[in-house]
């Protein structure tokens, strides 16, 4: 199974990209992953917005792909959860998993029904920066709880 990890918007900045290239190349020890960063849109009206980067991002998905759409209003789960959720993703034999950052605006209606699993890291919104940051580390901590591996302390 391929991980990707999706996000709308600019660019990693060098203060942070160093640390994301880490924990993305550690992840690739457990899984294949790879990210994507889609270019914001250079519309000015949100809801035009989310619907160009739908439309952007909807066409890439197979209908197999598992996705994962972080999000504030979504679930809050814990570190093994995200790992238990990886495994049985891996048991089903799906050929993606799908992590996404959406844009600026959110997402448009059309990706949140396409998702399989909504996910909030916090009730607090942080910038797409960390947001990855955040995601990375997360993923590859799930990796490593799903081996035992000594990394995290519960």
């Amino acid at each position: 199974m391929k991980i990707w990890l999706v996000s709308f918007g600019k660019q990693q900045e060098a203060s942070t990209r160093e640390a994301l290239d880490d924990f993305t190349r550690r992840v690739t020890r457990y899984f294949p992953c790879e990210w994507k960063m889609l270019p914001p849109s250079k519309l000015t009206e949100p809801n035009q917005i989310k619907k160009q980067e739908a439309q952007l991002f909807l066409q890439q998905l197979q209908p197999d792909d598992y996705l994962v759409l972080l999000d504030e209003r979504g679930k809050n789960i814990s570190s093994p959860d995200l790992a238990q959720l990886i495994q049985d993703r891996a048991n089903e034999s799906r050929r993606q998993l799908i992590f996404l950052i959406g844009g600026a605006y959110g997402v448009d209606n059309s990706v949140q029904q396409r998702a399989n699993f909504t996910w909030s890291l916090s009730k607090l919104v942080f910038p797409h920066q960390l947001v990855r940051l955040l995601l990375a580390e997360q993923v590859y901590r799930a990796c490593t709880i799903l081996r035992n591996e000594k990394y995290h302390h519960s």
